[in-house]
């Protein structure tokens, strides 16, 4: 009735074409809006037949009723035959007695953690161990009479300390890690996808290491020895000379004092801004302090490492109680992980450098999303799942930065999408969007520029160096074990999932052509790819976000012939299925994809789904579709609404169905 001005009950087309936009605004759906004019028309051959320009207000109130009662009635009758089909294997009621809940909710954990559980109780067995070690070694010297406990405990953190010191560069040891994952059965006891985290966890250690070692000397040890008298401090000559230190800046001026002093003002500036709230610049700090947040200064800070470690060895030459060369450890802690990551950092900067790629193609989409093709150079052999780094020297030379690969290993190309989040990715965006151009009819993307073969050098674009280094290990890498796979992706966290599911319909593709051609193929390769099915869920919300990959789900949707894949898109944006402000949406896309096969919403062949999953309902019929099967769940910067425990009801209630959850510990876009 507001957009019937005359109250006639009769609406024209272009009173069709603001009720459209009206709609789309309150959706937050932009091409829809702009759509709205050939939207409108579309509305009106459905309506008005007869060409007499105009409908009645009834016939479009039931054209609005009627998709969003069907789509309502579709789920709530899958709903309820899964609810009624599950009550047969499932409590209806959480258990009562609590200390069983408690040792379910705790067998779930385990059974989800406990290559970390493990890891981390040897980590700190092995502080708690050392700490022991040093504190009783002290109790039993002559300096124990004059500084008391105080020496025992700093001694205690500093041998902690030297470890951690020693044991945070294996983490970040990426060419190291990634082979060990693919070449030795170490993956399935040791996390090596949560070697950031563990790192962090070192890191955490160290900071209590340091605490002790550094208050007990300057609060207590020291004190104590200025203030000893002449036969206290008798014993003590041979380690501070002959002369009693009169004051504390004798301890400060000498080389274990002001060694110690810089390594802990390096240590904290590069803890502080390693933190999430300056790392990923969330503080706003005015000029010129605000350039001590963003990834930028995180990175540069984390490489005063290398005085840290000079120090360090300095440090532990120098030592007040300890004269013997043979019984200063430092060194000995060190020399075998720092040689380890020389080689390491050496490995990394040879491989890039002898390995150049050459920039084929570079989009930019709406979202501050770019995407960069690479020629693929010889030997490089990556798994879907796996990621890269990436360098341009045009935005900085030494900063690389990981992206997941979005193209598939059989791909005569390596690609990536690079989402706009930090000064990096932005400064990146900016090169590249200075030699593109708006993109030609039919072509996606904002902006666009391809390297064309057939042309002259001169030609072409000429496109900023880029180097590459990798591929490195992923959970995700994973996937080909699992009969059943679940994929789920939150905006750009959908990435490794686009290079799984073009992975899975390549493998497909060879295995049918195999079988047609009566050759039975590569016995290894059929034996190694088990995935017969999977279930892709992206969610996003924004409506542009879906022309990031718009090819890929057009050639899924085109070739899947079997429905090996079965794609699920959400735009968390629109309202959901039955809300009367979803209503015109939900029959716009009903006509659209009935007549021309295409979704208003996304762009493609795929329908979209509006709001946001029913995780419940997605558990439960994966779980009642393949009984006996193993399922592999991977999902990026994204944690489900459904409880662990409901997903063990199932895994438990429903015989050999396992739910493998591997979540990616690290945001691949930055």
């Amino acid at each position: 009735n507001r957009v019937d001005k005359d109250a006639d009950g009769r609406i024209t087309e272009e009173e069709v074409k603001e009720i459209i936009t009206l709609s789309a605004a309150a959706n937050n759906l932009k091409k829809v809006s702009e759509q709205s004019e050939e939207y409108a028309r579309l509305i009106m051959e459905e309506l008005d037949p007869n060409n007499l320009g105009y409908i009645e207000l009834y016939n479009l109130e039931m054209l609005l009723l009627q998709a969003p009662s069907q789509s309502m009635g579709i789920g709530t009758t899958n709903s309820r035959n899964l609810s009624q089909m599950l009550s047969q294997h499932l409590r209806p009621t959480a258990e009562p007695n609590p200390l069983r809940r408690w040792y379910r909710r705790a067998s779930y954990f385990l059974e989800d953690n406990w290559r970390r559980c493990w890891v981390i109780l040897l980590w700190l067995s092995i502080c708690v161990g050392l700490f022991t070690w040093k504190f009783m070694q002290y109790r039993e010297r002559a300096v124990f009479k004059v500084m008391g406990y105080c020496v025992c405990v700093a001694k205690g953190g500093a041998e902690t300390l030297k470890f951690n010191m020693a044991l945070i560069l294996l983490p970040v040891c990426r060419n190291t890690i990634t082979w060990f994952r693919n070449r030795t059965a170490a993956g399935r006891f040791v996390p090596f996808d949560d070697n950031i985290n563990f790192h962090k966890v070192i890191a955490a250690g160290i900071s209590v290491g340091a605490g002790l070692h550094i208050i007990s000397h300057l609060t207590c040890d020291f004190p104590r020895l200025l203030h000893a008298t002449e036969e206290e401090y008798e014993p003590m000559k041979r380690f501070f000379g002959d002369d009693q230190p009169p004051n504390y800046w004798w301890f400060v001026k000498g080389t274990e004092g002001w060694t110690g002093l810089v390594m802990l003002v390096l240590m904290a500036i590069a803890f502080t801004l390693a933190m999430p709230w300056f790392r990923r610049g969330r503080l706003s700090l005015p000029k010129p302090l605000n350039r001590l947040t963003g990834f930028n200064a995180f990175w540069y800070s984390h490489h005063l490492f290398v005085i840290v470690y000079a120090l360090l060895i300095v440090h532990g030459h120098f030592l007040y109680l300890t004269k013997k060369w043979q019984k200063k450890s430092t060194w000995m802690y060190l020399a075998v992980p720092m040689v380890m990551y020389a080689c390491e950092r050496l490995t990394r900067a040879l491989r890039s450098s002898v390995r150049p790629v050459k920039i084929l193609k570079v989009a930019v989409y709406p979202g501050n999303v770019l995407s960069l093709h690479f020629s693929k150079p010889q030997g490089f052999r990556y798994k879907s799942g796996q990621y890269i780094f990436v360098n341009c020297a045009a935005v900085s030379p030494f900063q690389w930065h990981p992206f997941s690969i979005t193209s598939a290993p059989q791909d005569d190309y390596v690609s990536v999408h690079i989402r706009t989040l930090g000064d990096w990715t932005r400064e990146l965006k900016n090169v590249f969007s200075k030699v593109c151009r708006p993109p030609t009819e039919g072509k996606s993307g904002l902006l666009r520029a391809e390297y064309d073969r057939d042309v002259g050098a001169m030609s072409n674009p000429s496109f900023p160096k880029v180097l590459i280094d990798g591929p490195y290990g992923a959970p995700a890498q994973d996937y080909k074990q699992y009969d059943i796979v679940l994929l789920v992706g939150l905006g750009i966290g959908a990435t490794p999932m686009i290079s799984i599911i073009k992975d899975i319909i390549n493998n497909m593709k060879r295995l049918e052509g195999d079988v047609e051609s009566g050759n039975p193929g590569d016995a290894s390769t059929s034996a190694s790819f088990r995935t017969r099915r999977a279930y892709f869920y992206w969610v996003t919300r924004e409506q542009g976000s879906f022309e990031w990959f718009r090819g890929v789900m057009d050639e899924i949707a085109e070739s899947d012939k079997k429905s090996v894949i079965e794609l699920h898109n959400y735009c968390t944006s629109v309202y959901e299925d039955g809300d009367a402000r979803s209503a015109l949406i939900a029959m716009l896309q009903s006509l659209n994809h009935a007549k021309n096969g295409v979704d208003i919403v996304s762009g493609t062949r795929v329908k979209t789904h509006f709001a946001r999953p029913n995780w419940r309902n997605v558990y439960k019929r994966i779980a009642l579709n393949h009984r006996e099967q193993r399922v592999g769940k991977y999902q990026t910067h994204f944690v489900s609404r459904v409880h662990t425990q409901f997903v063990g009801s199932i895994t438990g209630m429903l015989g050999k169905l396992h739910i493998m959850d591997t979540m990616l510990s690290f945001v691949l876009s930055r």
